[in-house]
């Protein structure tokens, strides 16, 4: 497969109040976003030319750069307007979405205070993050090495950039070794999440999920839980042990980009694409499309 670099593609990118030329959309090498991971970001979906909880993640953007420090000079309402105006000049109708937003060049150090917020959207189309095979026999998970560190240790309920470091190589890692993603502990050896998505596990007909106190309480994952409400099935979140993992029916990841997607092994384990996966899956899909 041909790869197309993302900075060599036609098209339009939103940067600092202005629509510029696909290619013409830099930043400086000597960005304090990119030395110093003082950079936050969402991932958005369209569906049928409408973006999916755009409010929802368009107020997260803004409270993650919070966490990190900084103001994003631009209103949740200016945003939004933004981000169907690339949406439209990008003539996308089912698509992603990358708004972003970081610290500029005016000083190179740790502090950095008097710098630049600078931010950008951009807007492509990309039909599924896992291919159709993955998704209809469930993907394969590896245990990763590294864990989620605790809420002491990094502003883990922003989406933040630095963050995804060691998502990064947990994939990598897992991909080299004939896996599709990894399953991540966190910082007291509790399951967390997959690399880029949070889990959900069938227990009995019960889904159960981890508490997101130390990782992002995803949209996706909120969604999901009142779907399955709304479908008479019990949610529990709970801290979810690795060796729990023995009495599992079945397994699935969510995300904005992952959407709903079964799992059909972690490690030696073996699960099934069942019942509750497939109903939570088709009512995703029910719900997106009506969007």
């Amino acid at each position: 497969m041909t790869l197309i670099p993302f900075d060599d593609r036609d098209g339009f990118i939103w940067q600092d109040g202005k629509m510029l030329p696909w290619r013409d959309a830099k930043v400086h090498v000597l960005t304090h976003g990119l030395h110093y991971g003082s950079c936050v970001f969402e991932g958005v979906r369209a569906y049928n030319g409408k973006i999916f909880k755009l409010r929802e993640h368009t107020e997260r953007l803004r409270h993650s750069a919070e966490l990190l420090g900084f103001k994003i000079p631009y209103s949740v309402e200016e945003l939004e307007k933004v981000q169907y105006e690339v949406l439209e000049k990008q003539g996308i109708k089912n698509g992603y979405l990358r708004p972003v937003a970081w610290r500029g060049s005016e000083m190179m150090a740790i502090s950095a205070q008097k710098t630049t917020i600078h931010v950008a959207v951009a807007a492509w189309e990309w039909p599924s993050y896992f291919s159709k095979e993955a998704k209809e026999r469930g993907l394969k998970l590896q245990l990763s090495k590294w864990a989620r560190p605790g809420p002491n240790m990094a502003p883990t309920a922003s989406k933040a950039a630095g963050l995804y470091m060691i998502c990064t190589l947990s994939k990598h890692a897992a991909e080299q070794e004939g896996f599709d993603d990894a399953l991540m502990l966190d910082y007291r050896g509790y399951i967390a999440e997959a690399t880029g998505a949070n889990m959900f596990f069938v227990f009995g007909g019960e889904l159960h999920t981890p508490t997101p106190d130390c990782f992002l309480d995803g949209i996706t994952r909120r969604t999901v839980m009142q779907l399955a409400r709304n479908k008479g099935i019990k949610v529990i979140e709970r801290h979810i042990k690795p060796e729990e993992l023995s009495n599992v029916q079945e397994v699935f990841l969510v995300g904005t980009a992952a959407e709903v997607t079964p799992i059909g092994r972690i490690g030696e384990q073996l699960f099934d694409v069942g019942p509750v996966t497939k109903t939570l899956m088709q009512a995703y899909t029910d719900l997106v499309s009506k969007a």
